[in-house]
């Protein structure tokens, strides 16, 4: 999406451009979001297929003895797990692109840009990784201290009324 950008730097009268190339220049243009969003889908189902091979995992739960009832191992195994990511990529690819628009939508509301430049795209994306990656670290923390005070009923242990004199 930085190319037609890049290529009209090198024309004098880059403020001046019009036509198809005017609309990838401005990220708030629906040209350039529609392309925007399309080249999301198209990449993410493009990372899914070289990161996740369903032969291999098939013949991994081969080897391991493990199965996925109602469908015979091998190649029906590996068409079944192809099948699965493929309708599982869909909505996380559009999810995806919806997050990647959704300060260009947030600007198109009336709704402060830097306000949805902080809170858009990327920047949430991030904040929720970390989020969840803090999460799985502070429950694993108590795991492995078998603290489970705020596990069982939300409560930290000691912590009652009932002992406090007044």
């Amino acid at each position: 999406m930085f190319i037609p950008s890049t290529v009209a730097q090198f024309f004098p009268n880059y403020e001046s451009m019009q036509g198809i190339m005017g609309a990838f220049i401005n990220p708030m243009s629906w040209t350039y979001n529609i392309t925007f969003a399309l080249l999301i889908i198209i990449f993410t189902y493009f990372y899914t297929a070289i990161s996740v091979n369903a032969n291999q995992i098939s013949d991994d739960m081969k080897r391991n003895g493990g199965f996925i009832p109602g469908v015979k191992p091998g190649k029906s195994t590996a068409d079944f797990i192809d099948n699965v990511m493929s309708r599982i990529t869909l909505p996380g690819a559009i999810f995806l692109a919806f997050v990647a628009i959704l300060p260009s939508l947030a600007n198109v509301l009336n709704i402060n840009s830097q306000f949805a430049q902080f809170y858009g795209g990327t920047s949430l994306l991030i904040l929720v990784g970390v989020v969840l990656d803090t999460l799985q670290q502070v429950e694993s923390h108590l795991m492995m201290r078998h603290y489970d005070g705020l596990m069982k009923s939300g409560r930290i242990k000691g912590r009652s009324a009932t002992g406090v004199a007044v």
